[in-house]
């Protein structure tokens, strides 16, 4: 069996390119400013950041290839089997903080990770999805958005769309608050007993299939209308989003202890953000639909 890194980086190279010039256009009076970095340890990066556009406050898509002669002890800690192998791990990551609240925060991630040593098989997975944050809830967004998540796996096999969003709402829970963090998605990870080309196919499946989801969400909801109510619960509810990002998110931690670019890492973040104390929803607003409703596990499709 042969393991194709360069075909991975070929293609996820090509996606950001793809998802950039997507969001570009729907945003229609921003483009993304891009930074190329390298790691001291070995590899790089190459991120785009959209700031202060018409549609997208804040949109960031990265693409990042680092690798090593060691991974950490940090980050071999639960997988021992990983100590003293050479390591290269690549991928595209991207958060989507839009302007106008009834425009939903989506957040995808599509990653490959490779470990070798001399005179032993490599140890290899790949894994990533995503998943979608909405302020405001709509039945049909959320059927949209599911209904391309599944078309994403069905050439797989009838089991790996209820299998990958059950570990999706699983995965962006906050335990703390024992809350989800949205109505879900796809997430999947350790992926290779389908050998390297079909994982590598399904890889590519959801990466595509992104764009599809997301974009007919924002061009259906970009230009309602919405106040300051809106706003601030939107503000407040970005607070559940860093929350999660900064305790519990795998691709935050990796790239913090593999001593990745901390701005491009972070860029997951919303540029403004408000948490209030124990603040709570009136009874029969919107706002309280969002967690009596949609801030539940359904099965969308």
């Amino acid at each position: 069996m042969d393991v194709n890194v360069e075909a991975v980086k070929i293609y996820l190279l090509n996606l950001q390119d793809r998802i950039c010039e997507t969001l570009a256009q729907e945003d229609g009076q921003k483009t993304f400013l891009e930074d190329s970095w390298q790691r001291p340890g070995g590899g790089g990066g190459r991120s785009r950041v959209l700031e202060e556009g018409a549609v997208f406050e804040k949109a960031g898509v990265n693409f990042s290839h680092v690798y090593g002669a060691d991974m950490p002890a940090s980050a071999t800690a639960h997988r021992p089997e990983l100590a003293g192998r050479a390591f290269s791990a690549l991928g595209v990551s991207l958060v989507i903080h839009p302007r106008n609240p009834y425009v939903p925060t989506s957040h995808a991630n599509v990653r490959f990770f490779i470990a070798e040593k001399p005179a032993a098989d490599p140890i290899w997975w790949f894994g990533g999805g995503f998943d979608l944050t909405p302020y405001y809830g709509f039945d049909e967004d959320c059927v949209h958005w599911h209904r391309t998540a599944k078309h994403a796996c069905d050439p797989f096999g009838a089991e790996v769309y209820p299998r990958f969003k059950q570990w999706c709402d699983d995965y962006f829970h906050i335990k703390h608050r024992n809350e989800p963090r949205g109505i879900g998605g796809l997430f999947f990870d350790d992926l290779n007993h389908w050998g390297f080309d079909q994982s590598f196919a399904f890889f590519r499946s959801v990466g595509d299939h992104y764009i599809p989801a997301y974009q007919p969400l924002v061009a259906r909801r970009k230009q309602l209308a919405y106040g300051v109510r809106e706003r601030e619960f939107q503000l407040y509810r970005r607070g559940r989003y860093v929350e999660f990002n900064l305790v519990y998110d795998r691709g935050t931690l990796f790239g913090l202890q593999t001593g990745g670019r901390t701005e491009s890492i972070l860029m997951s973040l919303p540029p403004i953000v408000t948490w209030r104390y124990d603040w709570r929803p009136e009874a029969g607003s919107k706002e309280a639909e969002l967690y009596e409703k949609y801030l539940k596990p359904h099965p969308w499709v």
